[in-house]
């Protein structure tokens, strides 16, 4: 039997490898650059608009929800940065009066670039994984986590700002889904809109090595 992969499997596979090496090049970097000092920790949160991009002809509708974590911000020149986060993020629809609420554990591996007034521009991959999927129509609700893949794919997109000297920022985002997460009949993909704050910190090995 001969394997013949169809054009969606190798563009499937071809943003798997891509997200694999984004990941490698920026953990590289973040080990490499924790030697020269600039190193942060952070705490975020904020609210997310999320969305399900359904078959065609579905009516879904944005809902609310709240993310909450950590960061890990690495400089790696004046203006250029990599920054790793791991957050609760409450996810995903509504169609009619059903309401679709999926938790991840989302994982985003962040190049970032700072124009030295505060304002940031920031792009990569992120990896989640499914905590739950639940579905509640009234005040019935129903545990769906079986129907949904256990891991997401998304590429983000933001931009933030740092308040100078404070440590405290603001960052908008969009986290775009690649992959299909529906293992049941149908293709579904995640799709978020967020907008929150932070605080971030430097740590006490960095500032040692700096004085």
């Amino acid at each position: 039997m001969v394997f013949k992969p169809t054009l969606s499997t190798i563009k499937k596979l071809f943003m798997k490898k891509i997200i694999v090496v984004a990941v490698y090049c920026m953990l590289c970097m973040t080990v490499i650059n924790a030697q020269s000092g600039r190193f942060y920790f952070g705490v975020k949160s904020g609210l997310n608009i999320a969305n399900l991009n359904g078959p065609n002809g579905s009516d879904y509708n944005a809902v609310p929800s709240f993310y909450a974590g950590g960061l890990m911000h690495a400089h790696i020149t004046q203006h250029f940065a990599v920054q790793h986060e791991l957050f609760f993020s409450g996810q995903g629809s509504k169609v009619g009066s059903d309401r679709m609420r999926l938790l991840y554990l989302n994982m985003p591996m962040l190049a970032q670039y700072m124009t030295g007034g505060g304002f940031r521009l920031e792009t990569g991959p992120q990896i989640g994984f499914l905590l739950a999927a639940k579905n509640k129509n009234g005040n019935t609700e129903t545990n769906f986590k079986d129907d949904f893949k256990s891991l997401d794919f998304s590429w983000v997109f933001g931009a933030g700002y740092v308040f100078p000297g404070t440590g405290f920022g603001i960052d908008t985002r969009y986290n775009l889904g690649i992959n299909n997460i529906h293992d049941a009949p149908g293709t579904f993909r995640n799709s978020v809109f967020s907008l929150g704050a932070f605080y971030q910190w430097q740590c006490k090995h960095s500032m040692a090595r700096k004085h």
